[in-house]
């Protein structure tokens, strides 16, 4: 069931009403009722699949409690290797059977010797990696001492497979997320007021220019061979824009939508756009993610190669970004992304000093304003390898990109890929978007206008309405990250 669907409003009313009808005292019966409806929610896309986050659940729930209670390592050994294989194993299965099948076999056909392994027929669970990774920071949290194993089973099943966060994220730690599981919560006007808000502002970002900027990306990457570079040049920075509004749509309606259950959910995005170097923008994208790659690969690989010196903390940084990259998708594309962004962390790690010595030879605001050019553009060139079906299409269409006819352009060539009504729509939509965003910097979304004057706000949701009513596309896209 998608957020933008007909269904997912009635179901959201339905799954609402009744849940705040159930005394707060009797909380372990909201609990059920969020496991019965996420259940639901999850097995409208295919009711098969729910034997696998059922099965990784009760595996993660059986082996915490077991850890909980003994001392010996051998045994806790045994058991945190048994949540990692069972989660790891379904997520590799699933997900790189094929992606390692095909490498092989090409593998071999570069030595010469020739192997015809069929693909396997496998379909993808939606949001594999995200439910994977939520599950396997519990156990690991368990096994390190950093938090006591969830008794309820209910309340634990229902943190792995909280409906708004399950196929998407946020990926929420059982340290943050099981807690609130585990008390009554009363309704919070405030809290749902302005869970109801991000929600607009997550649906404004996904309908209103994320799925109007679909077609077009589709059009420029699909036929980028006959196309000029200032065609591509527009296609890679509106495939930039669209994957942000996309996902931090997503995370806007996910969060806001926990909201009206009394749940508080982690800020996923902090405006990544207007960051100034990678390292930041690493801080403000996906931000879920990067917090557990950093915590539960980052550093203790880190560790392992104290050894190492500077060379230990590169070489984790490199390990992690290709592993992130990885996690995306099964596609060498994904991997040399990774990769990519893993080289340049590793210039700014290895340069801070030398920059700031810069930055204060400049002036500060034009050292800022060229950062966060720079910044933007290194993100936008990186989208080509997200967005290619292969290397050779991203190898291809970055080379036509690079030309000296770049700037050369007639209004023609722009109105070949989207017509005057959508060339208006980005004029308006994405300025309004990035303008709210740097005057909401501070605040944890976009609609956060609680100290504006009423006048401004009834201005401000009046536009939001009646674009959404205007122009949202009759045909909605999926979300870009369900196929991660």
């Amino acid at each position: 069931m998608l957020f933008n669907s007909v269904e997912f409003p009635i179901f959201l009313l339905v799954v609402l009403f009744t849940y705040w009808l159930i005394p707060k005292k009797w909380f372990q019966w909201q609990n059920a009722l969020i496991l019965g409806a996420s259940y639901f929610f999850y097995g409208w896309w295919n009711w098969q699949f729910l034997a696998l986050i059922f099965f990784s659940s009760a595996t993660d729930f059986i082996v915490a409690n077991k850890l909980g209670k003994t001392t010996k390592d051998k045994t806790r050994t045994l058991l945190i290797w048994t949540s990692l294989v069972v989660n790891l194993g379904i997520l590799v299965y699933f997900k790189y059977s094929n992606f390692f099948i095909e490498s092989f076999v090409d593998l071999m056909q570069t030595v010469g010797l020739n192997f015809n392994f069929a693909s396997l027929n496998i379909i993808l669970p939606v949001g594999i990696s995200f439910y994977t990774f939520q599950t396997l920071s519990y156990t690991i949290d368990v096994y390190r001492g950093d938090m006591e194993p969830s008794k309820n089973p209910i309340n634990f099943f229902a943190y792995v497979s909280f409906f708004p966060q399950l196929v998407a994220g946020p990926i929420e730690r059982a340290s943050d997320l099981v807690p609130q599981f585990e008390k009554a919560r009363k309704f919070n006007t405030e809290l749902g007021a302005d869970g109801l808000r991000q929600i607009i502002w997550g649906l404004f970002k996904k309908v209103l220019i994320a799925d109007n900027l679909a077609p077009i990306v589709e059009k420029v990457f699909d036929g980028y061979e006959t196309m000029p570079p200032i065609i591509l040049f527009i296609g890679v920075t509106l495939f930039s824009i669209q994957i942000y509004c996309d996902f931090s749509g997503y995370s806007d309606i996910a969060i806001g939508t926990a909201r009206l259950f009394g749940f508080e959910l982690n800020q996923n995005f902090r405006f990544p756009f207007f960051s100034k170097n990678v390292t930041e923008f690493w801080r403000r994208w996906h931000i879920s993610l990067s917090n557990w790659l950093r915590d539960y690969l980052f550093i203790p690989l880190s560790i392992q190669f104290r050894s190492l010196g500077i060379k230990g903390i590169i070489l984790a940084m490199m390990l992690t970004f290709i592993l992130c990259g990885l996690w995306h998708g099964a596609r060498w594309t994904f991997i040399v992304f990774g990769f990519w962004q893993g080289v340049i962390l590793t210039y700014e790690f290895l340069s801070a000093k030398k920059r700031g010595k810069i930055k204060k030879r400049m002036n500060k605001n034009l050292y800022n304003a060229i950062s966060l050019i720079l910044t933007f553009v290194f993100w936008k060139t990186s989208m080509i390898l997200f967005r290619a079906d292969n290397l050779h299409h991203a190898w291809a269409y970055f080379s036509s990109l690079i030309s000296f006819d770049l700037f050369q352009f007639s209004m023609k060539d722009i109105l070949a890929v989207m017509d005057p009504l959508d060339l208006l729509k980005f004029l308006i939509f994405i300025p309004f978007m990035l303008l709210m965003e740097i005057l909401q910097r501070e605040k944890l979304h976009g609609l956060e206008i609680t100290n504006y004057k009423w006048y401004t706000k009834l201005i401000l949701y009046s536009i939001i309405a009646i674009s959404i009513l205007l122009f949202t596309p009759i045909e909605s896209a999926d979300f870009i990250y369900f196929q991660f």
